[in-house]
């Protein structure tokens, strides 16, 4: 088996988008759209910057080390694209008898009338992230951290679950329907 001496990942960082990395392993991003910023810190594995891009690399590497730095560069990219693009999920509420009512109040998203249930179900809205509800049945969760935005998504089809009943007969709930 061949062992690798060095892995290293580049990420660009476009014009009209500012990056800098503490001494302490903070990087933070800056774009159009906000800033985020996130702590890096390992031994094994190194993040510097050269001018207006952001380098990881890992001398010596074994599997783990590489999964890090592999990681960690996918991490700088998608910061990179939230504050330039940002991120957007869009969802969709399935009923077949009991029309649902979705709406959103402060930072808890709420469905009402789940299956003639008279208790409505709560979801968390994370911090950074808006939710909006078009149509009566269309949710569309956006904001620039990725993670942020797609667990927002995943809490809202989580509290519509289907409990005690058969899924394939009984499919009434919110489902993912693209990303963007």
């Amino acid at each position: 088996m061949v062992k690798i001496d060095r892995i290293e990942h580049s990420v660009t960082i476009p014009e009209g988008v500012t990056a800098s990395l503490s001494e302490d392993g903070v990087v933070s991003i800056q774009g159009p759209k906000g800033s985020l910023s996130r702590q890096f810190t390992n031994t094994n594995v190194d993040l510097f910057q050269e001018g207006s891009t952001l380098i990881v690399r890992a001398d010596m590497p074994r599997r783990k080390t590489k999964a890090l730095a592999g990681t960690w560069n996918a991490h700088l990219n998608n910061m990179v694209k939230g504050v330039t693009n940002g991120f957007t999920y869009n969802l969709k509420a399935v009923y077949s008898h009991f029309p649902m009512t979705l709406s959103v109040k402060g930072n808890v998203f709420v469905v009402n009338n789940y299956f003639g249930e008279r208790v409505p179900r709560n979801a968390d809205i994370l911090e950074g992230v808006e939710v909006k509800v078009n149509n009566k049945v269309e949710v569309v969760v956006s904001g620039i951290d990725k993670e942020n935005v797609g667990q927002t998504a995943a809490n809202i089809e989580r509290c519509v679950t289907v409990k005690n009943r058969d899924r394939r007969v009984f499919q009434d709930g919110i489902y993912l329907v693209g990303k963007e």
